[in-house]
């Protein structure tokens, strides 16, 4: 697997510091998703588990499949 890592180009400041960054915006927009599926990824950590098989019974049960 290969992870597309984000190619940043930095502004510096008068004393050489890095002071803002500068991404293509794709890259931005991707690094935004994976904030929110985190986001989303967290806010679900204590919801209730169960197993595929009785995933597949409910929709079989809702007609969904």
């Amino acid at each position: 697997m290969r992870i597309n890592l984000p190619n940043p180009q930095y502004l510096i400041d008068n004393a050489g510091e890095k002071t803002f960054v500068v991404l293509r915006i794709k890259e931005y927009e991707e690094l935004i998703e994976d904030l929110h599926d985190l986001a989303i990824i967290a806010e679900r950590r204590d919801d209730k588990r169960f197993s595929l098989e009785d995933f597949e019974k409910g929709l079989k049960s809702d007609g969904l499949l």
